[in-house]
């Protein structure tokens, strides 16, 4: 996935130098290729981020469990 996200960013560089002034570069860049991407990424990195909160949660709550298992009891 990444090397799509790479080669998006690499077009829409091109397009930006392309632009008759900076200003137009720029904003082309940024409306055409960061945020776009970023929002692409950030959609489709959610089902891992969804995972890895989950897999620390399960971690924790067996620490949790352990630690209460080791505990002397009174």
């Amino acid at each position: 996935m990444y090397v799509i996200a790479i080669a998006w960013l690499y077009v829409t560089v091109l397009m930006a130098a392309t632009e008759p002034n900076l200003t137009a570069g720029a904003l082309t860049f940024a409306l055409y290729g960061l945020l776009p991407l970023g929002l692409l990424l950030w959609l489709f990195g959610t089902p891992q981020r969804r995972r890895q909160r989950r897999a620390g949660e399960a971690a924790e709550a067996e620490a949790a469990t352990e630690a209460a298992a080791d505990k002397p009891q009174p």
